[in-house]
């Protein structure tokens, strides 16, 4: 069994039929097969519009796909709720948080989604607050928290309830040199070597997948063009510059 498979999966957004501004469907994933093993870090490459969130958003249950199937651990993703205590989803989207509680009120309240006690997520909050260096913030307005801080925060909500996979999309966005390289190295040690997650992380930066993904896939178009080890990928002799340039032009 594998911690993240997609077989032939497909999503369609079905066009607008308005006479004024008709719409075009547009088919967001296109047949794309993925078998991601326990314990591994997988990079989704691709430039904006390839497709990678609406990948994630079908692995999490949020998206009903048009055909194929997604599965965590065992459990479809389009039909079985056990899968949203399974992963933890970590984004950059800021609109998703309270802006005007603490930081510790909204982990509290994400906490109660999965049903942990008031004990339970203290505990974590306390532990996950202390690893990724947050404990002088958690009371303050999440509105006065800077970019790096709301990505912290964003991944402890995404471990609040300790699942076994995770998705995380573009977890470096708008951050500097450092900030970026300490949550790159984060994911990997803590989360990955440490505790034995599953990881499948979108990015558009090569340097972040080749820094720290087992495996890579590089998307564009709603295809998967391009699938291999990062070392393998080095073997070949081939540069991922070139890689990443000749299938994002959709070649």
């Amino acid at each position: 069994m594998y911690s993240i498979e997609t077989i032939d999966l497909k999503k369609i957004f079905q066009g607008s039929t308005s006479f004024l501004r008709p719409k075009k469907a547009v088919t967001a994933v296109d047949g794309i097969t993925l078998r991601i093993e326990e314990g591994e870090l997988f990079g989704l490459l691709g430039p904006n519009g390839a497709g990678k969130t609406t990948l994630l958003k079908l692995l999490s249950g949020i998206t009903l796909p048009t055909d194929g199937s997604c599965y965590i651990l065992g459990h479809n993703s389009a039909i079985d709720g056990t899968v949203k205590s399974l992963i933890g989803v970590i984004t950059g989207e800021e609109r998703s948080f309270y802006w005007r509680l603490t930081g510790r009120d909204n982990l509290k309240f994400f906490a109660t989604l999965y049903n942990l006690s008031p004990s339970e997520t203290d505990t974590r909050i306390t532990e996950l607050a202390s690893l990724l260096e947050i404990e002088d913030v958690l009371n303050k307005p999440f509105r006065e928290y800077s970019t790096g801080m709301k990505q912290r925060l964003s991944i402890v909500r995404g471990l609040i309830h300790n699942p076994p996979v995770l998705l995380i999309d573009e977890p470096t966005k708008s951050l500097d040199p450092n900030a970026s390289h300490r949550i790159r190295k984060f994911i990997k040690e803590q989360l990955v070597i440490k505790r034995n997650k599953t990881v499948l992380l979108t990015t558009h930066h090569i340097e972040e997948a080749e820094e720290i993904c087992n495996r890579v896939a590089i998307m564009n178009k709603g295809k998967i063009k391009f699938q291999d080890t990062m070392n393998n990928i080095k073997r070949s002799g081939k540069n991922l510059d070139e890689i990443f340039s000749y299938h994002t032009e959709g070649h």
